[in-house]
């Protein structure tokens, strides 16, 4: 039988697509990633990126090219700080270093062979004196010479090409007023610029899938506050500090979010953009994931997760009719632009009491606090009420109640209203908890 796996990923990505559609992305592309067997995917996404109306801005990086062009020269190469010292007699290499990937990658991204999924893609690409750059100077006695770090970045020059849509190319090099050339690092320039243009997204690619715990475990999700004592604990050193660095100054300036995934990986950027987990590290100056109230446009997602649960008779049956009329009841756990948790609160003014009721969270997501926090924000909600007890019907959940602090009640012991229309079929268990 013929698999449609494709088919359904294809239909479900298409909220993260009109969602990515005319948004500015920047991408980070170290020097090992050019010269990875998976480049040649990584470049064919990008143009599948750039043919979905996605704005994008590549920064690159040469370290590997530049210590290769140095070696051969038999020149010797020092590092303080993490940054590559550039003495004068060196930048000639190095600009050549530069010049000879970034007329690669140009090459690469204009490939239209007919058997390739470039074809008929005519991707333009434009680079050019975008970053202007200031010398490090001297640093613990280390005179860093060409080395420079990114002063202005000129976002509107940068603009008007993404409006053309071209795709922006950006060399770990910036330039100053007085005609001098610096060697950057790309991740500065990733940063900075993902900055400038208020990027929605900033993509830093890394060798490994991610970052990873001292136990080899994917870390999944870091805010910028997270990520920056992460830094400052040293809990995360070397390379893998400075793309960490670059993504949380990135969010701190006011990109929504950063992530970091494998460039090892083949097809790790299109399902970190269009797949509810992604694929690598994600860095938000914002919250990704949030409780709130719900909306009217929620009833579908709302639908969605609580049909399965009904089915199995765990919830009541709901219209969608009655969600329409009861949906300032209930908040949402959204993910994003996905509802993941839901619970309503159904109130008994006369008996100072509160149902929590259509509480749900979806399987995938179970296990991470996500009923705690919705359970406080009903219990929140039922106290600026005025309500001084809460009380929940349930068939298969008693212990997760039993265990936050409700007790066993009787059905006797139900508002008025609700005693009325207990149905004895289900036979659902009472617990009540005081406010």
């Amino acid at each position: 039988m013929k698999s449609n796996d494709w088919l359904h990923g294809f239909r479900h990505s298409s909220p993260y697509i009109n969602a990515h559609r005319g948004r500015t992305v920047v991408l980070t592309l170290p020097g090992d990633a050019i010269e990875h067997r998976n480049f040649i995917n990584i470049i064919h996404d990008i143009t599948l990126l750039a043919s979905l109306g996605i704005r994008l801005v590549v920064a690159f990086g040469a370290r590997p090219q530049i210590q290769s062009r140095l070696d051969d020269a038999g020149l010797e190469s020092s590092f303080s700080r993490g940054l590559r010292v550039t003495p004068d007699h060196h930048l000639p290499l190095v600009m050549e270093a530069i010049g000879g990937l970034r007329g690669y990658i140009e090459s690469q991204m204009s490939m239209g062979l007919v058997n390739s999924p470039m074809h008929n893609a005519r991707i333009r690409v434009s680079s050019g004196n975008y970053v202007m750059a200031r010398p490090v100077g001297v640093l613990d006695g280390t005179d860093f010479g060409y080395t420079g770090r990114v002063r202005r970045v000129d976002s509107r020059g940068i603009e008007q090409l993404l409006e053309m849509g071209h795709i922006v190319l950006l060399p770990p090099m910036g330039y100053s007023p007085t005609g001098d050339a610096f060697n950057l690092s790309y991740e500065d320039v990733g940063s900075q610029v993902a900055a400038a243009l208020q990027a929605e997204k900033l993509i830093v690619f890394i060798d490994d899938e991610g970052l990873l715990e001292e136990d080899g475990a994917l870390i999944r999700e870091l805010s910028a506050r997270q990520a920056s004592e992460r830094l400052h604990g040293n809990m995360v050193t070397g390379h893998d500090a400075a793309l960490l660095q670059a993504a949380c100054d990135a969010c701190v300036k006011g990109v929504r979010r950063a992530h970091i995934i494998s460039y090892a990986e083949d097809g790790a950027l299109l399902e970190e953009l269009f797949t509810r987990d992604g694929s690598g590290t994600l860095v938000s100056g914002d919250n990704y994931e949030q409780i709130r109230q719900a909306r009217v446009e929620d009833i579908g997602g709302i639908l969605e997760l609580i049909q399965p649960l009904e089915e199995q008779g765990i919830l009541v049956r709901r219209s969608r009719e009655m969600l329409e009329t009861e949906v300032d009841r209930f908040v949402v756990v959204e993910r994003d632009g996905t509802i993941v948790g839901c619970a309503a609160l159904y109130h008994y003014q006369d008996e100072s009491a509160g149902e929590l009721s259509c509480f749900a969270v979806n399987p995938e997501y179970r296990r991470a606090g996500r009923g705690d926090e919705l359970l406080a924000m009903i219990e929140k909600m039922a106290r600026g009420l005025g309500l001084t007890k809460l009380f929940a019907l349930t068939t298969q959940t008693e212990h997760w109640f039993l265990e936050r602090g409700f007790q066993v009640g009787e059905v006797k012991d139900l508002p008025g209203p609700k005693l009325a229309s207990y149905n004895t079929q289900r036979n659902s268990k009472v617990f009540f908890k005081n406010l």
